[in-house]
């Protein structure tokens, strides 16, 4: 077995690898940029080796770079992760020019599959049902449109390096496509490498289904089942999971004797994906094979009981497969979640800063159900603007999809974040969305289902009451701790204190009567009469609420604020604020806070780098027209104006780096 291996990544899966090459007895090599000095990954490998400036066109990217690193340290073979160089064949022959191990396929397969417009024409030719489309070069928006024209609308334009939604946009119309084109090749190129697009026809209401392939240098391939994809975020994956509910044992064992044997017509010999569009009436059409480890491979993991990672290191020294296709058996469900560093409430602008407080739920396996966070960051880390905005990827295996997806929802409470915005709330409010509970899933959930953004969920009814709950236990602890400090709760002098609290949950106020009984906090709603029993062992400071509410397990995220707490649970965030009946009367009497007036102004809704300026001062603008371009972590956006008028001064210039909420340019 190799003795040392180089990871070619960053990040949470250059620590996953680091994770069993370790359990496996393999010392470890990490390279790092200068925005990653301090990162996670150099951290737990045996030996970090830096490579470059922060981007990735000038670290991550550079072959040579990696190859030095190698020779430096005696690495005997690289395990690229996913992106960067992970599908790059020239990568991979250069390794083998300089007598180190590919921890991936072949060339042969990488040139087969790995390239989008390739594989499409390799897999007409093996008489694989694919997806209509133009499979070769475009040079220009002209000869796009007309391409899509002939294809009919929609239509989707895709970087042929590509992979995790970068260089991708769908177009319903001619002057979409012309857009689209530039921001795809533009997004392709400081992405990859490589700026190559081409057009496919995509498909209605649509499901992305893929199987995970499994090959040795000895001509066995297996396959270990499939994820369901189809929560997706600008062609981004969300949420994943596996198995499919859509899927029956028929389609599954026809995808997977089709990948497998496209895999088998390559030679295949590593992990890798062959993903398919699927109809909500199980018809499929091969999309393209990923040839290399996906983000997603955990819930594969663990409903298999297969570490892909050792396989794909074993596959790479010449081991044949320990596993035959009878050896595959599924057992239970996963769901993951992509935790990533945006704000959900603004259109999922991208965040940058530091992880003032960064704890995930407890991972292990309790009661049956398994709790597991793959990460590339720490507490007190900074996430930077060069890379892709994950920040986690949070996974849960239980007996049945339902409980599953109950944990998963249950975890994501129980995990604390602050410093930086990020998603936890839309993903807590998709796991208690009706049609994904029902499985009715297609890639374009989240437009239909939250075709005007995502705004924070409002609590009504029994929700509102857990909240208000949660925070009233949160003030009486905080007092019993201020009173023990003063000296007030002694047993020769018992103080009593008010028992009847008004609390407030923004604008809404809620009644409550609080008594202690047998160590738990007994709530009783004056208005709805309801009765809430209360028991944590939360301490004054501690970032995430646990215990339970009428004996069900409950946690929340709790960030202090001026004379209260922001409770965030279950797709909500609320300012809550417990007062006495006299405090109550007197608050009401406050005027309320006017917010800032901004109409005026077009304002940076992440930190990013200026792209390009479209306006200038004086210039008469129609709303929906483009304004700049920001760029940050690896994804141009577009700002748009949202109404007429005039543009009277511009703050910014091309090049800049700016902040969140940084004024680019005034109107009059």
């Amino acid at each position: 077995m190799f003795k040392k291996i180089l990871i070619a990544n960053r990040g949470e899966i250059a620590c996953r690898v680091i994770k069993t090459a370790k359990r496996m007895g393999i010392l470890t090599v990490a390279v790092y940029s200068d925005a990653d000095k301090d990162a996670l990954h150099v951290e737990l490998a045996d030996e970090a080796v830096h490579i470059g400036p922060a981007p990735a066109n000038q670290s991550y990217l550079v072959i040579e770079k990696i190859i030095a690193a190698c020779q430096a340290t005696g690495a005997e073979a690289v395990h690229p992760g996913y992106g960067f160089l992970s599908e790059r064949a020239a990568f991979a022959e250069a390794l083998k020019a300089a007598g180190i191990v590919f921890i991936g396929p072949n060339v042969h397969a990488i040139e087969a599959m790995g390239d989008k417009i390739e594989s499409k024409k390799f897999a007409n030719a093996a008489k694989v049902s694919t997806v209509p489309g133009f499979l070769g070069v475009i040079e220009s928006p002209e000869h796009a449109v007309k391409i899509s024209d002939e294809i009919g609308y929609p239509v989707m334009i895709k970087a042929s390096a590509g992979g995790g939604g970068k260089g991708m946009r769908i177009a319903y119309s001619s002057d979409e496509v012309a857009e689209g084109f530039a921001r795809a090749k533009s997004e392709a190129a400081s992405s990859f490498g490589d700026d190559r697009v081409f057009v496919e026809k995509f498909i209605v209401n649509p499901r992305h289904i893929e199987i995970q392939v499994l090959g040795d240098k000895h001509g066995n391939v297996i396959y270990l089942g499939e994820r369901e994809c189809s929560i997706q975020r600008r062609n981004q994956k969300v949420i994943e999971e596996a198995p499919s509910p859509l899927l029956d044992e028929v389609t599954r064992l026809k995808m997977g004797e089709q990948a497998v044997a496209l895999a088998k017509a390559v030679q295949y010999d590593s992990a890798g994906t062959v993903e398919f569009v699927a109809g909500q009436d199980r018809s499929f059409f091969f999309l393209e094979m990923n040839t290399r480890l996906q983000v997603e491979h955990p819930v594969t993991e663990l409903i298999t009981g297969v570490d892909l990672v050792e396989e794909m290191i074993r596959s790479a020294y010449g081991e044949p497969l320990r596993l035959t296709q009878s050896d595959i058996k599924l057992k239970g469900w996963a769901v993951e979640s992509r935790v990533y560093a945006e704000d959900p409430t603004r259109n999922f602008m991208p965040s940058t800063g530091r992880l003032s407080i960064y704890r995930p739920p407890v991972e292990g396996i309790e009661a049956g159900v398994t709790v597991r966070n793959d990460t590339g960051v720490y507490e007190g880390g900074e996430i930077s603007i060069y890379y892709d905005p994950m920040i986690a990827k949070l996974v849960t295996h239980a007996p049945t999809r339902t409980e599953a997806i109950q944990a998963q929802a249950h975890a994501l409470d129980a995990f604390a974040i602050d410093g930086i915005r990020h998603n936890i709330p839309f993903l807590s409010a998709l796991m208690a969305h009706p049609r994904w509970q029902s499985g009715q899933l297609s890639t374009g959930f989240i437009a239909e289902e939250f075709p005007e953004g995502f705004h924070l969920i409002e609590p009504k009814g029994l929700e509102l009451e857990r909240l208000a709950a949660i925070g009233a236990d949160i003030d009486h602890r905080l007092n019993e701790r201020k009173r023990s400090i003063s000296g007030q709760l002694r047993a020769a002098n018992p103080v009593q204190f008010e028992r009847d609290r008004v609390v407030a949950l923004g604008a809404q106020r809620l009644n409550l009567v609080i008594e202690d009984h047998d160590h738990d906090l007994v709530l009783r709603f004056v208005d709805s009469d309801t009765l809430m029993r209360v028991n944590s062992a939360w301490r004054p400071g501690e970032p995430v609420w646990h215990g339970t509410i009428n004996g069900k397990s409950v946690a929340a995220q709790v960030r202090p604020m001026l004379n209260g707490v922001r409770v965030s649970h279950g797709g909500t965030s609320t300012a809550i604020r417990v007062f006495t009946r006299r405090e109550a009367e007197l608050e009401a009497l406050m005027p309320p806070r006017v917010a800032v007036d901004t109409s005026k102004s077009l304002i940076c809704p992440m930190p990013g780098l200026v792209k390009a300026l479209a306006v200038s001062v004086g210039q008469e603008i129609k709303a929906g027209e483009i304004l700049c371009i920001v760029e940050a972590m690896k994804m141009e956006n577009v700002l748009r104006a949202e109404r007429d008028g005039t543009i009277a001064k511009i703050n910014a210039k091309e090049g800049d780096s700016l902040e969140v909420d940084a004024v680019i340019m005034e109107f009059a």
